[in-house]
């Protein structure tokens, strides 16, 4: 039996951030527990730039972001567990790893940051049809191959979803000399960032087809041909719109999911909107002392945000180790619920009387909208109004809420966006 305050399983931008802000705060027995042989996580292999702009103000690669909270950690007295596997978690905080040196062992914490990541749907999932040829991949796993092993996944690709990693996959496999023929999306808007639709496929001349899915694959041995068509409003594929494309290579792009096993095992209430844990406006979870960060909790578009809340996280995990916050099963709460407009809000709940002078609530609306406003009520009353020129689902948004307007509310408060109007 191992005994630390605090254990952050996860060593991606979320455990790391989480582990170095707990040191900061006091906290010197840590132990960071990461399946890979080395720490950095999904940064490891997006060797793109674009990282690091709100959080540095610069540019940098997923290599060098990771570098930089790496090389911190290295400074601070918490021990890295590498190639160590987590496989049990129970609410008191007693967790089951093993790895090659020391086989299966148990490490009992104080506190548990929760910093799994996320893992892509797969074709199982969504039903693709067709043949079961080789050539089809994960966008994820395509990069992984292509920016980790060195190997070019095809020569003539077709990408379905257009969530960001699939963007950046038609630009990878373009800038390595294969054909990207289109990339096809179920929904009538993107799923990835604006910036990455230019960037990634409007440079290059890669056409996207919205309102398109892949209704046929064929290939016997490797992919031959892919068949894309349209579809209505109730997502059903329209007779007559298909368009075929000979290609080698399917990538999907078809969203992702928070890896939750281990929170479920430590029986940890999960949100179905979210498919990560329920949390309060401390990181923690239902299960007093376990706490929760990054894509784990919700799937973000951007690293820095990923950084700033696992922060918190190894902030308010400190301040439990130490006997500086309340009780949650002691404290009043109020729910924050979805409203018009919203499809998800992270925290779930809110402690009445917390420390901070304000409340930060993320969350992302259903379709995109123009000069809106972003309401908080609670009933019939308005409690605050934010302007917003503009609103997509493939960007997480952000408002910060004061907290002296929650007073007096003991019923829960909804998020809700109204097209049109001011502030």
């Amino acid at each position: 039996m191992l005994k630390y305050d605090l254990a952050v399983i996860g060593g991606g931008p979320a455990g790391l951030a989480a582990a170095i802000s707990a040191y900061e705060n006091g906290i010197r027995s840590i132990v960071v527990l990461e399946r890979d042989v080395e720490l950095g996580g999904i940064l490891n292999q997006c060797i793109h730039n674009g990282f690091g702009l709100h959080r540095f103000g610069e540019e940098l690669t997923g290599p060098q972001y990771a570098e930089r909270f790496i090389s911190k950690l290295s400074e601070t007295s918490a021990r890295v567990l590498l190639g160590t596997m987590v496989i049990g978690l129970n609410s008191d905080r007693y967790i089951t790893c093993v790895n090659k040196y020391d086989g299966v062992f148990t490490i009992q914490a104080k506190a548990v940051i929760l910093a799994m990541g996320c893992r892509e749907r797969n074709r199982g999932p969504i039903g693709l049809p067709g043949d079961r040829g080789s050539g089809i991949f994960s966008a994820g796993s395509a990069q992984r191959y292509m920016n980790i092993d060195g190997y070019l996944v095809g020569r003539r690709a077709v990408i379905l979803g257009s969530g960001d990693i699939g963007l950046i996959m038609a630009r990878r496999m373009t800038l390595e000399g294969a054909k990207v023929l289109a990339v096809a999306e179920l929904m009538p808007h993107s799923n990835g960032l604006n910036r990455n639709i230019v960037q990634c496929l409007d440079d290059f001349g890669i056409p996207l087809y919205l309102s398109h899915t892949v209704t046929d694959i064929f290939g016997k041995n490797r992919l031959d041909k892919v068949v894309i068509s349209q579809v209505d409003d109730r997502l059903k594929p329209i007779p007559g719109t298909e368009k075929e494309f000979d290609c080698d290579t399917l990538l999907l792009s078809v969203g992702l999911i928070p890896e939750n096993e281990l929170t479920r095992t430590a029986e940890i209430p999960i949100d179905f909107r979210t498919n990560g844990a329920v949390v309060y406006d401390d990181m923690q979870t239902e299960s007093e002392g376990i706490f929760a960060c990054g894509n784990v909790l919700h799937v973000h578009d951007l690293v820095d945000f990923v950084s700033s809340e696992s922060e918190k996280a190894g902030k308010k995990a400190a301040e439990y180790i130490t006997g500086g916050c309340v009780s949650i099963h002691k404290a009043a709460t109020i729910d924050i619920k979805n409203g018009n407009g919203v499809v998800y809000t992270v925290p779930q709940k809110v402690v009445i009387g917390g420390p901070e002078k304000s409340l930060e609530v993320f969350f992302r609306v259903r379709e995109k909208s123009e000069k809106s406003i972003v309401e908080v009520s609670s009933g019939n009353r308005i409690i605050s109004s934010f302007k917003r020129e503009f609103l997509a689902p493939g960007e997480m948004e952000r408002i910060v809420i004061p907290r002296k307007l929650l007073e007096n509310i003991n019923e829960s408060i909804a998020i809700s966006v109204k097209s049109g109007g001011t502030v």
